[in-house]
């Protein structure tokens, strides 16, 4: 966070502790007009921890992910950063802060080089360096730097979204279905990435098509059902015994 952000939140509190959660929505409502897609959502995600946020397609995952970015402004409810409420902060504050929304649908400047998108949310002051990092979780980046990000292939351009994660060198991740429309060996490499993040230790709220695989890398996990919470607990609790079938479905896997 900004130190404005860090020393106190919007309303004055206190700074927070370090054993605040990365990440926490508190009751939160958000609608489309007069459509209400969350309801009373409260979820959080601890420092260093990766939470799985799951359901099916229409539950409120996106709009839960562009609320907690700031891209979406709740009818009702908090959100908080570090113990920090940041409800009311713009989501270029956030980033700031911090923070990386990976969305879906592969986030690039499309008309700018892999390069130029690179620098861009690098944080190091060294292009040379941002290059050598992010060409050390996806090598492939590394021969099409002088590329334009529209003509990649799909996955290159998934590559290129998520090392924006990397280069950033953010605190809490937002990643929303990262494998949708990927070949299988490009699903295998994102998730190989995912792990890698989890191994820096930042904290991390993954959306993904692929609830199986997903939970398998998950400390907690919450499902949305129809825009409210079905399930808060432990990813390997929804995979014992008829658990992920209750609340998930068979055809989720």
């Amino acid at each position: 966070m900004t130190d404005q952000l860090t020393r106190a939140g919007a309303n004055g509190a206190a700074a927070p502790t370090s054993e605040a959660p990365a990440l926490e929505l508190r009751n939160v409502n958000a609608s489309y007009g007069t459509t209400t897609v969350l309801r009373d959502v409260s979820l959080s995600v601890a420092p260093g921890s990766v939470t799985a946020l799951i359901g099916p397609n229409g539950a409120g995952k996106t709009t839960s992910l562009r609320v907690a970015s700031g891209l979406m402004r709740p009818t009702g409810g908090q959100v908080l950063v570090d113990g920090v409420d940041v409800t009311r902060s713009s989501a270029a504050r956030r980033a700031k802060g911090g923070m990386c929304h990976v969305p879906e649908g592969r986030g690039v400047y499309r008309n700018l080089t892999v390069r130029e998108n690179l620098l861009m949310q690098a944080t190091s002051s060294s292009p040379k360096e941002t290059i050598e990092i992010a060409a050390s979780v996806f090598p492939r980046l590394g021969e099409r730097l002088t590329q334009k990000a529209g003509t990649l292939s799909g996955g290159e351009q998934q590559m290129l979204a998520l090392s924006a994660a990397y280069v950033a060198n953010p605190k809490l991740v937002l990643v929303d279905e990262p494998s949708l429309g990927l070949a299988p060996i490009i699903v295998d490499l994102v998730f190989d990435f995912l792990k890698t993040l989890r191994e820096k230790n930042v904290a991390l709220l993954l959306v993904d098509q692929y609830a199986l695989r997903t939970l398998a890398i998950a400390d907690h996990a919450y499902v949305l059902r129809r825009g409210e919470i079905a399930y808060d607990g432990d990813a390997a609790g929804l995979l014992q015994g008829n658990m992920f079938e209750k609340y998930i479905g068979e055809g989720a896997a």
